[in-house]
This record gives C-alpha cells, structure tokens and sequence, in this order.
C-alpha cells in the first residue's frame, strides 16, 4: 500500500525559489472529479493563530447537531493521518494510505508543467475532500496553510469563512505589513461565500479585510465581528485562556453554516456534552511523562503573548515552573518569549528542519538543545514541572515522547 510520501514528494524536491501551484492543484481537483458535482458545503479557517481551535470546536458544533463532519488540520501532532479526522477522530493508517494512493494516482494524470509543486497543506485538504466524498459527509471544514488567494482553500469555494487573528507572521510572504497580510488572507473567500465572520482585528485590518470580502463576493457578503466573552465569563465547552476566543469563534462560524445548510443548531444538552468532551492537545494540556514523576504543560504559544499566558497558567497550577522548554524558528517572536520568561531557565531547543533558522540572539543564561536529544529521561531531568513551548512542530514531537492521545479531538 502506498505512503504518504505523496503529499511531500512536490515540496521536497522543489526546486530554488519555486512556488506552489493553484493552477496544478486546480488540476488535480478536476481529475479527482472534485468539482463537477455538489459537494458537502464547506466552512474555511484562516488566520495567524488559533486556527486549529477555531476548527476544532466548529466541527465539534457540527457534529453535536447531528452532521457528519470532515476536518482537515495541520501540521499533525503526532502523525499525519491526524490532518484528516471525522467527527474529530483521526484517519486510520489504511484509510490515510488508500487517500494517498488515489492522490497518487491522479496527480500521474495531470500534466507536469513546471511552473510550481503540490503543496502538502494543499493536498492534505484534497484528501479531505475526497473522504468526504467517501462518506456522503454533511460538511467539511478546512483549515487553511498560509491562507491566502494562493492557498488551495479558495478553490474549494467555502461557504463560510472564520478569521482567526491576524498578526505580523509570514511577512515578506503575503505582504510586507499585518494590514497586507489579513487582506491576503481574506482572498479566500469567494463569489459562494455568504458569512464571514472574524475575531476583532485593528481598524485598519478590519478596514482591508472588509473591502477584500466586498470585492472577492461581488459585494453580497460584508464580514461580521465575533467578540469573544470576557475572562471572566463562563461560556459551556470554551477554554480558558488564548484558547477561549478562537473556540467561540468556531462556534460562530459553525452557527452561520448550519443556517445556510437549513439545518437547526444542536439541542443545548447535547451541544454541552460534545463541547465538554473537546480536548486540545498542545494547547495548555497537561501530561505525565511515562516511567516518572514529571509533569508538563505543552503550548503551542509562538510570541509573547502566547508565552506570557501559559506561564500564567503554569503558575496556577504548580507552585514553580523547574525548566523551560522553548523552540521557536528565527521568524517567530524570540524577543517577546524572551521578555516573558524572564529568569526563568530556558532550553532553546532546535529543529532539524531545513527551512527553519535558530540563528536569533537568546539571553546567555538560556542553554540549547538540538531536539534529537530529547528523550523522556532528559525531560524528566530538568526537574518535576516542565512547561513546553513552541512551533508546533515542536510541540508534536513532545506530545509523541509522554504518548499523548490525540487520536479523538472530541466525542460526537
């Protein structure tokens, strides 16, 4: 049975200063025949951060109101078959592999022309599309990668549109300023999108996102603002934290579509129930590392907001934080983590991944770490409260060390 080499083959082997390929991927949806016909109505994620909760908790609405759902995400945790999930539970290895197969497939059917690859979080959504196809699913909801008019999302013609926040990540990618880059982003939708909503933004973010929906819907979708509840409000099935607004943002966006599909919203008995089951991995979850006694709090924070909040949280529950675990890419926010943590001690961790640098200047008190070093036993080394934090890419390797379940998101 075949890999899933085929959803990185592409980008692996692409050559110096090439870009990914709508047209190709707009392609490879044809030959799949993944446009010729209606398919499940669709509820499409964007943003800098937050994006994964914002599906997350939209696709457990969903479920909770009696639809079958397929969710698709990224990066995975612990391996890739977990991109693609129904109902919040991840694809089995024969169902991932049967995907990648029939991608592989098609994509031999497809003129090769040069002028750009497949891109993973591109292909992943494909096999999405394609499992949904399998299961006569009610809706999809996608993540997008960067987002973006080049992300593959806006292809697919989302019905719905969540926007997550936005910030100053990938500049110099979609746009050399936040105004630019939440612009970009909100290229996404399109003439079959009817909602947009989005979590408050600056006035001038609001202002071009505003004007790019008007123009890409033909004027007949304006953008709603989601504010989150307050801090201190209690909200069924909404974490506490950073989490809590991209959560209710989800169940927003999830609401608008059950209203396109004329479907009604979940009992609230049931919806409570669902939304108690729902479980983040990475984002301020707890775990016990096997064969010890040490504890740590795993959070996917990539600035220093993020960094500053699970401290916080760290510090409600322990009455000290022994070690740090910190992996962030030179891109990230360095200084603002570094600012947060303070004299805390620090291991910066690095990856070995080629398209990231670990180049930034780190306070001299902070030692490092490549990541190929750590091990259960050098976790619990550092002493008996660990807070780990970082890119996701990280964070995935440390969920796999303390065998974190990340097979089932939520119970429908």
């Amino acid at each position: 049975m075949p890999s899933t080499d085929v959803f990185f083959r592409e980008w692996r082997d692409r050559r110096a200063g090439a870009r990914r390929s709508l047209a190709r991927a707009a392609e490879l949806l044809r030959e799949l025949d993944l446009t010729s016909s209606p398919g499940p109505e669709t509820l499409g994620v964007v943003g800098s951060k937050g994006k994964g909760t914002t599906a997350t908790h939209a696709s457990a609405h969903l479920a909770a109101a009696g639809l079958r759902v397929v969710t698709v995400t990224g990066p995975s945790f612990r391996g890739h078959r977990e991109r693609v999930r129904v109902n919040g539970v991840a694809a089995s290895d024969t169902e991932i592999s049967s995907l990648a197969g029939e991608i592989d497939t098609a994509i031999r059917g497809i003129p090769d022309t040069g002028d750009g690859y497949l891109a993973p979080s591109g292909l992943f959504l494909i096999a999405g599309l394609l499992r949904a196809r399998q299961l006569d699913a009610d809706a999809c909801v996608l993540e997008a990668g960067m987002g973006g008019r080049g992300d593959e999302l806006r292809l697919v013609g989302p019905r719905v549109v969540a926007m997550a926040s936005v910030f100053a990540e990938h500049v110099g990618v979609l746009g050399d300023t936040v105004t630019e880059i939440a612009e970009e982003k909100a290229g996404v939708a399109g003439p079959t999108t009817r909602a947009f909503v989005r979590l408050p933004q600056s006035p001038e973010v609001s202002g071009a996102v505003d004007r790019t929906v008007r123009e890409v819907t033909g004027g007949r979708t304006r953008p709603e603002t989601v504010h989150p509840p307050r801090p201190d409000a209690s909200e069924v099935g909404v974490p506490h934290g950073l989490s809590a607004a991209p959560a209710h943002l989800g169940g927003e966006a999830a609401g608008r579509l059950l209203r396109e599909l004329g479907r009604p919203p979940a009992e609230p008995d049931r919806l409570a129930t669902v939304l108690s089951s729902v479980r983040l991995p990475a984002r301020l979850s707890h775990h016990r590392v096997p064969g010890t006694d040490t504890e740590v709090i795993v959070d996917s924070a990539i600035n220093g907001t993020g960094v500053a909040a699970a401290v916080a949280h760290a510090r409600r529950h322990w009455a000290a934080i022994d070690h740090v675990l910190l992996c962030l890419p030179d891109h990230k926010d360095v200084d603002g983590a570094a600012t947060a943590l303070g004299s805390l001690p620090v291991t910066a961790v690095r990856l070995p991944e080629s398209h990231l640098g670990f180049s930034h200047d780190v306070p001299a008190h902070w030692s490092h770490l490549d990541v190929e070093s750590l091990s259960p036993e050098a976790m619990a080394a550092l002493g008996g409260r660990v807070l780990v934090l970082g890119t996701v890419y990280f964070t995935g390797r440390v969920l796999e060390l303390v065998d974190a379940d990340t097979e089932r998101l939520f119970t429908a």
